[in-house]
């Protein structure tokens, strides 16, 4: 069959990414930065905090901007949440625990730490080598990093000078190829497979449910999946703005409904919240025997915890820094701070509410997840699992509301990966041509109602994994200029020193930056 054939090749590719060289190269990247900027998410924790989340709903941030393809820092924001706010917070963390234990949500915590410098690290690179395409709409990520950064060092010897340059394009093409690839796992048949799911689940229609069209696939779920895919190309045909627009009015919704609904299940079973903490933090070095045990063990709720704290969170991916370049900040760091609220957001409050409800839900032995036996409740999946705790409290509703919930956060995370995978199908092929790409991403769409969802899971990790090494690479490459542009920052706007701003690559945008920066435009 063909689909054991897939899964075959794909578990072959997805030891290697997701071995020990891929979690060594994306953990320790974090930790490298997190070092040579002197723990700048904590040590400049005011700072960070000050420039986002405290300045949430000033006009310099809110502000729309009527320049082509430039859209506001909380538009970039929530399209950059948009994708990494989905299934993974939901279904990603419950299947976390399900295979790893309590102890991989510690993990997840800890990957999300020091990603947040990762993050912070791409998004200041990405601000500083962005440049106008043939549209005049801004275009960055890691591509562009990896082909002025890593390709346009300069070297006394023109030999080295030449080899760099040519590994620098050939890391930035292959970075681009995997973004593709991963648009149409993490960003498309992923998060479409857990919306069909999770509604043929709460809302259920026998009459289609039982009409099989092929091979377990019910026309229930071919429904579901075309009718995601008329809407996906309703938004994303439309380009950045269009999908901007719509994230910045569902993103903060979804998220503080689902975080509500979250503390009123915490809350109602708040005897089971310190169990919950110290089944996170014991699980994590000493693990139950259903995950293996000692050493083993330990190593499946690292693995597991780090592996859906990236797909949560994408810290490492260099997929975010493609939209948070299309932000009207001129500061690198100004948009590297709200790189490192992205994860804090993204995995530090919706993962750990998703965790805690998963834990506390009927208490830690018997309810719809044992700590002990890692059993899950008669009826329930890990992609049920969420909504089965939510029913314990509200029976009934609760399925529904995940279902819901997991529908907005899956489908806003499909039309940020559509824009992602189009910024890189623009450097490979011109900006004029990103409608193709568009269209066949949305094509996809369908594969993932009709795939299973331990394939369609498999697939988007190999994919996350194969685009984060060329990126990690140009981070840890181009780490020296990010502390040099970070430095210059703190001394200018902390310590108030008069030193010339580092802003961009290109002379000409340094300069319209600078003259927008006097202007009263930051």
């Amino acid at each position: 069959m063909i689909l054991d054939k897939i899964a075959e090749i794909n578990g072959s590719i997805n030891g290697v990414v997701w071995g020990i060289f891929g979690l060594a190269l994306l953990v320790g990247t974090g930790i490298i930065v997190t070092c040579c900027t002197k723990f700048f998410q904590v040590t400049k924790l005011g700072l960070w905090w000050k420039n986002t989340i405290g300045n949430m709903f000033s006009k310099e941030v809110l502000k729309h901007r009527k320049e082509k393809g430039t859209i506001s820092p909380f538009q970039a924001l929530c399209t950059a949440l948009a994708a990494t706010v989905g299934t993974g917070n939901i279904a990603g963390v419950a299947a976390a625990i399900c295979i790893g234990g309590a102890g991989a949500v510690f993990w997840m915590w800890v990957a999300a730490f020091f990603g947040m410098m990762t993050n912070y690290a791409e998004n200041t690179l990405g601000i500083y080598f962005r440049r106008k395409n043939s549209k005049g709409e801004w275009s960055g990520g890691a591509m562009y990093y990896l082909q002025d950064g890593l390709g346009g060092y300069k070297y006394e010897d023109k030999n080295s000078k030449a080899s760099f340059k040519n590994l620098g394009k050939i890391l930035a093409v292959l970075f681009c190829i995997f973004a593709m690839l991963a648009s149409f796992g993490i960003g498309s048949m992923g998060q479409v497979n857990k919306i069909v799911a999770n509604v043929a689940d709460a809302f259920k229609v026998e009459s289609l449910a039982n009409i099989q069209v092929f091979d377990g696939i019910s026309l229930y779920n071919v429904i579901i999946g075309v009718v995601v895919m008329i809407l996906t190309a309703i938004i994303t045909l439309g380009g950045v703005k269009r999908i901007a627009n719509v994230a910045e009015k569902i993103v903060p919704f979804m998220v503080v409904l689902f975080v509500a609904g979250s503390l009123v299940i915490i809350g109602i079973n708040y005897d089971a919240i310190l169990p919950a903490f110290k089944a996170i933090f014991v699980n994590a070095f000493k693990t139950e025997s259903f995950v293996g045990g000692g050493i083993g063990g330990v190593i499946i709720a690292i693995t597991n915890g780090f592996k859906r704290g990236v797909f949560s969170n994408e810290a490492g991916l260099g997929s975010s820094v493609m939209v948070h370049s299309n932000s009207s900040i001129k500061e690198p760091v100004k948009q590297g701070m709200w790189g490192i609220f992205e994860v804090f957001a993204d995995t530090m409050i919706v993962c750990t509410m998703t965790a805690l409800v998963v834990l506390t839900s009927g208490g830690l032995e018997g309810g719809v997840f044992n700590v002990k036996t890692g059993e899950i409740a008669a009826g329930l999946t890990d992609a049920t699992l969420v909504g089965g705790a939510f029913d314990t409290v509200f029976p009934g509703f609760g399925k529904g509301f995940i279902a819901v919930a997991m529908f907005l956060f899956a489908f806003t995370t499909i039309l940020g990966w559509s824009h992602y995978g189009s910024k890189a199908w623009e450097y490979l092929f011109g900006a004029k041509t990103t409608f193709i790409f568009r269209i066949i991403h949305v094509c996809t769409i369908i594969f993932g109602a009709v795939l299973t969802s331990s394939l369609a899971w498999d697939i988007s990790d190999t994919f996350n994994g194969l685009m984060m090494i060329p990126n990690l690479i140009g981070v840890l490459f181009m780490l020296p200029l990010v502390v040099k542009i970070t430095k210059n920052y703190v001394d200018r706007k902390v310590k108030k020193k008069d030193v010339k701003p580092i802003l961009s690559y290109d002379e000409n945008i340094q300069a319209e930056a600078e003259e927008a920066i006097l202007n009263g435009e930051e």
